[in-house]
């Protein structure tokens, strides 16, 4: 099928392609999810979308569910998981095609699942696969400017995310519930046709005490301790909060479960093999993110490690990226990460374009992370962004090098360490 189809591309005219995506993409999701059983049905769904904390938020609402006893899926850019049994996401997509989301849920309901968390990606919708999911709620955590050759417009990135909005007003559920974080364009999603809108924001807490190890925050005057630090997470927690508290789960079983979850995989993640500074291996792909990642460590003097996610798309923000880390990173290390068709130096190029400062350039990303684990001293923080738990390195022509940040940077501490005694 794979080949079929990749042959017909390649003969046919990209307008015909976009004429029949709009009928093949409908008619593939009606029958993988029909063929499934259509699961969702059986299921209390939560949706979760936003250009970033999606993956975090999931796991924040995941570990609240089965704290409360609830038997829960999770289908995420991290991994697919139901209840105890977890397996990778090594799709490289949040949703895979080809009805995956679909069997997934199917097999979850099997299971005994009877609850389920969702990540939902603007990207999926546009071929559908977020169809026949049945949302009982859906959290918008927030809108940046991402995706915008993609979609041709940020207005129009913005608008495709009603295509989720309008799947949770579509479902047949009862007592349907959204959560919106309201700020910025995001606000607007509150106007959703369902039965229960809620927005979060950081007036909600009545005291937050931050670190460079997590935060602390007070909501409903129970207090919540998120082991990730940063507002940005604690907002994430909040939404799952809120959520979880609509589903009928005590604020005092939320605080619990957020203060049991020690880490999110690739996001906000510390590598602790006994040195003297922290490592930080994190997903930060967009401006914002980036800034969000630098601005939670801003009493230790950071080596940063970055590439650009994604060869051939969003190159508006390189330039950006680069200028972002310039300014708050003591020591700036460019590096290779997805370039997949296009030259993974220009990429780096058009990154030192926009840093005042020269960087130091190192394409190769094991020898890039080797270097800023060599330099780091006591009390510094090393900061690895871009993939999280990307599987793999893309490559022109389709090329897969497996990969892992974590790994990586685990054996690279491990020679360092070993020499050092």
């Amino acid at each position: 099928m794979e080949v079929f189809l990749s042959a017909i591309k390649k003969i046919m005219p990209e307008a015909l392609q976009n004429v029949l995506r709009k009928l093949w993409h409908p008619l593939l999701s009606t029958m993988f999810a029909v063929a499934a059983g259509m699961p969702a049905r059986s299921l209390t769904v939560v949706g979760i979308n936003g250009t970033k904390g999606k993956s975090t938020t999931a796991e924040m609402l995941f570990a609240i569910l089965r704290k409360a006893g609830h038997t829960t899926a999770l289908a995420s850019t991290i991994r697919f998981a139901v209840g105890e049994t977890s397996e990778a996401n090594l799709f490289k997509m949040t949703m895979p095609g080809r009805g995956y989301v679909q069997r997934f849920l199917a097999r979850a309901l099997k299971k005994g699942a009877t609850h389920a968390v969702v990540e939902l990606t603007t990207e999926g919708a546009r071929e559908w696969r977020h169809r026949f999911l049945s949302l009982n709620g859906l959290i918008m955590l927030n809108v940046q400017k991402e995706h915008i050759e993609r979609f041709g417009s940020f207005e129009k990135y913005v608008r495709a995310k009603w295509w989720l909005v309008k799947e949770l007003e579509r479902s047949k559920k009862p007592n349907r519930t959204i959560v919106v974080h309201n700020e910025g364009e995001n606000a607007a999603f509150s106007n959703a046709c369902v039965e229960n809108k809620i927005d979060f924001s950081k007036e909600n807490f009545e005291k937050i005490v931050h670190s460079e190890s997590g935060v602390v925050f007070v909501y409903k005057g129970v207090e919540f301790t998120v082991h990730l630090p940063g507002e940005f997470n604690a907002l994430n927690a909040l939404a799952a909060i809120k959520v979880a508290e609509q589903l009928g789960v005590s604020l005092e079983i939320a605080a619990q479960a957020l203060d049991e979850l020690k880490r999110v995989p690739g996001r906000l993640e510390q590598i602790d093999e006994g040195q003297l500074f922290k490592v930080i291996v994190d997903y930060a792909h967009t401006p914002d993110s980036l800034e969000a990642l630098y601005s939670a460590f801003p009493k230790s003097k950071k080596v940063c490690v970055l590439g650009n996610t994604g060869g051939g798309r969003d190159k508006w923000k390189r330039p950006e990226m680069g200028a972002l880390a310039d300014a708050l990173c003591e020591t700036v290390i460019l590096t290779d990460e997805d370039p997949y068709d296009e030259n993974p130096e220009e990429i780096v190029s058009d990154m030192a374009k926009g840093m005042k400062r020269k960087p130091t350039i190192i394409m190769d990303r094991r020898e890039a992370i080797h270097k800023a684990l060599t330099i780091a001293g006591e009390g510094d923080v090393v900061l690895i962004s871009g993939k999280g738990t990307d599987p793999y390195i893309m490559k022109a022509k389709g090329q897969k090098i497996p990969w892992s940040d974590a790994q990586v940077v685990k054996e690279e501490l491990a020679r360092i360490l070993e020499k050092a005694v």
